[in-house]
This record gives C-alpha cells, structure tokens and sequence, in this order.
C-alpha cells in the first residue's frame, strides 16, 4: 500500500482553505486509500517569533480540528511531531548531505527572511534550515507520496534531492518520494485579497474563514468579499478573481463545476449568499464535533500518544540505519 505524510503547522487557526485544499482529501480518501501518517508539525513553528503558549493551544486546537473533520486514527496515524524523536535525530544528518546554496535559494525562506529585516527582527538559522527538517518528517517514514500545493513542491524537490544524495553516497536508506497535486479548483484564496492564498498566519482576518468561526461571522466575511469592477458573473481568475474565488468555494462546498455555476447568477448579492450558506452548512459539523471532542481533552491526549507510538515503530529501524550507513556507531 502507498504510504503518504502530510502535515499541518499550527502557527494560527485552522481554515476553510486548509479544509478543502488538504483537510477533507485526508478525510475522504488518503486515510482510506493509503498508509496515511498525519502530523502536527509544531517545531516548524518556531522557526519565527512566537509565543509559546500559542503553539501549545493551536497544536492541541490543529490535533481536535482533525479529528472533528474526520480523522480516523484506526485508519490513519495521527501525532505530534515534537513527541517522535527520530524526526530531529534524521534531520541532523541531512543537515549533513544538504548544501548552504540550495537551502538560501528556497523561495519562502527568501521571502520570510527578508520580511523578518524588515521589521527589524533577527533572521533564525531554523528559518534556512527547516526545509531539511521537513525532508526528514517525509524520508523518515518511507513515505511515496507527498500531497502538497504549488508552495510547497519545492521543498519536495530538495527532499528527493536528499534522498537520492544521501542513497549514493551511504548505500541506499531512503526511499524517494514523490510530490502529488491536489484536485484543481482546491486553492482557496483570501476574501480580501484574492490574488493571495487564503493562509492561517495572515495579519489581517477579514478575508479568512476560520473552521470554528461562528455561523455569522463566516455570512459577514464572505457577504464583504471582494469582487470585480464589471457587474456579470463570470468565472475567469484573470479578469475576475473575487468572483472566481466566491465559484469555486461554492462548487467545493456543494459539488458542481464552477464555470457552469456562473451561469446561474446574475448578480454578486445572490453569489455571495449562496457561498456563505455553503460555506456554514459545510463546517458545521466540524465546529459541533470539535466542541464534543474539546470536552474530552485526555481522548485527544490518548490519540496523539498512540499516534506517536506507531509512528516511533516505523521511524526507528529507518533513522538506526541511516546512522550506521553514514558512519555513526550503533548504541
């Protein structure tokens, strides 16, 4: 069976972007499908300024979340990344195969690093390093498939790059991954701004649906969405990506094509609407059931150490055997 790794960072709450570009696939397919292992991945989280406690509560908030919107651990493997040890034990010894170069050349470690001078904050080594701990997340488990979005395609580049360097030189211990699209139609775009991905970490929250906003919230934010300058419905990312955006939410939330949709309306007000009914309708069900789970902090508890065990049991015999190919005696 295909083993596939995903994970989530909880550096902010989780939202209607994460759930239909990545979230309800896990649910619908990938846990069914697949070895599926599924990863809170909270060290990522402190590659930049943080406060503590946050991380704490969005890592428990982002384990509750998954499991509200349909996470199955008898399906799936469900952990935290801190509790697995292996994953910053491997992570070293890729440090140790990748090159200075190719980590600067990583698009999103240019882009935060240079809003970090901006704002007069300190660059972290984590920030240039912490592509090779995501590699190490993947190889450690002798993952095949990675479901990723177009952000991210380059860090499973260097994760192959990893694999295969690290393979030649030391006698084969990896196996190399391979980057898999999601469906199109699943990027999600700010309400505000919707040339820009509807993200968990953005400063301003009013283009943001958050899966535990509450049912008027989420009216009054996709109510205020932007659209365009023209009057018609027309699905077109180029010319009018607003309402493009407002279609394709609501043929995610509701089945259908949203070009054929667009024929439907002859106005943003009846649009707008139609998606935000949509939009409540479908998270619902995840809002009421993490309430429930909320409730029961020790059954989230149990899940995650659970998780962390199985995950321990694959990882281990991996990370052992890249110690010994690359040189390191066994304890």
């Amino acid at each position: 069976m295909t083993r596939i790794f995903s994970g989530v960072k909880p550096t902010g709450h989780m939202t209607l972007g994460n759930y239909l570009g990545a979230v309800r696939r896990w649910v619908e397919v990938d846990q069914r499908e697949a070895e599926a292992l599924f990863s809170v991945v909270d060290l990522h989280a402190l590659t930049v300024e943080h406060d503590p406690a946050r991380v704490r509560r969005l890592s428990r908030q982002a384990v509750t979340v998954l499991l509200a919107a349909g996470i199955d651990p008898e399906l799936c493997t469900l952990f935290v990344q801190s509790h697995v040890e292996e994953h910053t034990r491997l992570s070293y010894l890729l440090e140790c195969t990748a090159g200075d170069g190719e980590l600067r050349r990583m698009i999103q470690y240019r882009e935060k690093a240079g809003l970090a001078r901006e704002s007069g904050q300190g660059v972290r080594l984590s920030l240039l390093t912490y592509p090779v701990l995501m590699a190490a997340d993947i190889l450690v488990y002798g993952t095949d498939e990675v479901p990723v979005g177009d952000d991210q395609a380059q860090h499973v580049e260097l994760t192959r790059d990893l694999a295969i360097r690290f393979n030649q030189r030391y006698g084969h211990t990896f196996t190399v991954p391979k980057a898999t699209r999601p469906p199109v139609g699943a990027r999600i775009m700010d309400l505000q701004d919707p040339l820009s991905k509807m993200g968990k970490s953005h400063e301003s929250t009013a283009g943001i649906v958050y899966l535990l906003d509450e049912p008027d919230t989420v009216r009054r934010k996709v109510m205020r969405a932007v659209t365009d300058s023209g009057s018609g419905v027309v699905y077109d990312r180029e010319s009018a990506p607003g309402v493009t955006n407002l279609l394709e939410i609501l043929a995610a939330c509701r089945g259908g094509d949203p070009a054929e949709l667009a024929g439907t309306y002859s106005s943003y007000g009846t649009l707008k609407k139609d998606t935000a009914e949509a939009v409540v309708e479908l998270v619902r069900p995840v809002r009421e059931r993490h309430a429930r789970l909320a409730a029961d902090p020790g059954f989230v508890d149990e899940v995650v150490r659970k998780g962390a065990d199985r995950a321990r049991e694959l990882a281990r015999p991996r990370v052992d055997a890249a110690y010994a190919a690359i040189g390191l005696l066994p304890r």
